[in-house]
Order: structure tokens, then C-alpha cells, then sequence
């Protein structure tokens, strides 16, 4: 098996990879995730299931476990983010007055738009992004991202702008 091309032969390479390296990749998961073991197994399925929505050139006599292991690391990062973001929300959350705490659907709503924008924030350079972050999150004014940045004002205006089109543009 050494290109993948069609969909039957896809499917048939990454059954192939699924019944020869599956069990490697979720152990290889659980040390990863410090042995979570639902989401090791999660993970995994999801490995093999990006494989199958984008077939790619494998050769499988030469590297698959780098290959999984690069998906798969993708996958742990991404994991962490939304834990990290999750938390986050958690602790906020925590800190509200009892009235003023949304309903589950509006949590679940307001994570699900965290995620994205978390997700389009990564997608930006280095200042943009932290521009816009020190504006919105930490609410300094342009004077004060400036002088960190090392930026003019009109800079810092760009920057945020630049990231905020980027987060409501899909």
C-alpha cells in the first residue's frame, strides 16, 4: 500500500493503518493526555477519521506512526486549547452572582463561540493578535499597547481592527 488515491482503496489503507497501529496510537495517546483514557480513545478515533476526510500520499512500509502521531499531536493541542478555554469560562462563571449565571444552553453557546474565536485568533500573526487581546481581554488603550508593542497608536488600531475582521469574517 503505498498511495492513497481512490475512496475504496483510502478506505481500505486506513482500515489497514486502523488494525495495525490503533492500539500503538491510543496508548501513545494516554501518555500524551497523562492517561486519560476516554480521550486517548476519542483522539485516536479522530486520528483515523481526519485520515479518512483527507487522504494523503502514506507510504506505510516507511513511517505511519510519525505520520498518526503528527495528526494525532494536532489533536492533543487542540484538546488542550479547549480545556484551557473551557476553564476559563468555568472560573468566570464561578465568580457570578447566582442570577446573573446563563442558562446550560447559553453556556454551551457562548463556549461553542469561544472556540471559534480562540481558533481564528491562533490563525493571526503574532501582534495582531496580542494587540487585540491586551485591547479586549486586558483593556489597556492603544498608548498602552503601543509602548509594550513598541508600535504607534495608528499601529495598534490596525492590528485590532485587522483582528477583529479576521474573527467575524468566516
Amino acid at each position: 500500500m503505498s498511495v492513497l488515491t481512490s475512496l475504496s482503496s483510502t478506505r481500505s489503507a486506513v482500515e489497514t493503518l486502523y488494525v495495525s497501529h490503533h492500539a500503538w496510537l491510543q496508548g501513545w495517546l494516554r501518555r500524551q493526555l497523562g492517561d486519560a483514557a476516554a480521550h486517548s480513545a476519542d483522539l485516536a478515533h479522530d486520528t483515523f477519521v481526519r485520515l479518512l476526510a483527507r487522504p494523503r500520499l502514506i507510504d506505510a512500509a516507511r513511517s505511519p506512526r510519525a505520520y498518526l502521531s503528527t495528526i494525532a499531536r494536532g489533536l492533543v493541542v487542540d484538546h488542550w486549547r479547549r480545556q484551557a478555554i473551557e476553564r476559563a469560562w468555568l472560573e468566570t462563571l464561578a465568580a457570578q452572582p447566582e442570577p446573573l449565571a446563563p442558562s446550560p444552553e447559553d453556556c454551551a453557546l457562548i463556549m461553542d463561540a469561544l472556540f471559534r474565536i480562540s481558533a481564528r485568533l491562533d490563525q493571526l500573526a503574532a501582534r495582531p493578535r496580542q494587540a487585540f487581546l491586551m485591547a479586549r481581554v486586558d483593556g489597556l488603550s492603544c498608548a498602552q499597547i503601543g509602548a509594550q508593542l513598541g508600535v504607534s497608536e495608528r499601529m495598534v488600531k490596525k492590528y485590532v481592527a485587522q483582528a477583529m475582521l479576521h474573527c467575524i469574517s468566516e
